[in-house]
């Protein structure tokens, strides 16, 4: 039997603090969110989901069909997911994050209740889970000690395993992170040309 999977893009309004000057800070905001909805939708075996916390218009940049769910703050992004067994919620500041990545993140709830693909400087670039979201944890995607933070949660040992890390754009200067290389990030990339 197919598990039910859902993969959700979380779009704040601080996300788009990294727009460099020069460039408007909505429309930032926008094209992160677009390219990162983008390698979401991409995925096979998942459901594609939007959760806006404190941002309008998102709907714009949904392909038919995909939820665009409005959810008071970042924690709350698992509770406010439709029905499924597994979700992965992802950081919209993440426009070229790999989509193998995510794929390692669901393989890892094969063994531990929470996934996490952590940021470098802290957090999280995407959380897994097994829904419904363990009753034990909280998921906080900017807290700098995330994994730590939810290991000390755990009612025991291995409940919460992490996957390779990535980077997220939360200043100007992560800017340089993005690879022009890689394939993707299609509007942030032109935003920034």
């Amino acid at each position: 039997m197919l598990t039910d999977r859902i993969a959700a893009v979380l779009v704040t309004p601080e996300q788009g603090g990294a727009a460099p000057p020069g460039v408007d800070r909505a429309a930032f905001l926008m094209a992160l969110a677009e390219d990162t909805y983008e390698v979401v939708a991409g995925l096979e075996l998942v459901r594609p989901v939007i959760l806006a916390a404190g941002v309008a218009g998102l709907e714009e940049i949904a392909w038919p069909g995909t939820p665009v769910i409005t959810i008071g703050s970042p924690e709350k992004a698992f509770d406010a997911l439709p029905p499924a067994d597994q979700a992965v919620v992802i950081s919209a500041d993440a426009p070229d994050l790999p989509p193998l990545l995510i794929g390692k993140l669901f393989r890892e709830l094969g063994r531990a209740e929470i996934a996490v693909c952590p940021a470098e400087n802290g957090g999280a670039v995407a959380m897994a889970a097994r829904l419904p979201f363990p009753a034990w944890a909280t998921p906080e995607f900017d807290r700098p000690d995330l994994v730590a933070h939810l290991r000390a949660q755990a009612p025991g040992p291995r409940r919460v395993a992490t996957g390779p890390g990535w980077h997220r754009l939360r200043t100007p200067a992560d800017i340089a992170r993005l690879d022009p290389g890689l394939e993707g990030w299609d509007n942030t990339r032109d935003l920034l040309s």
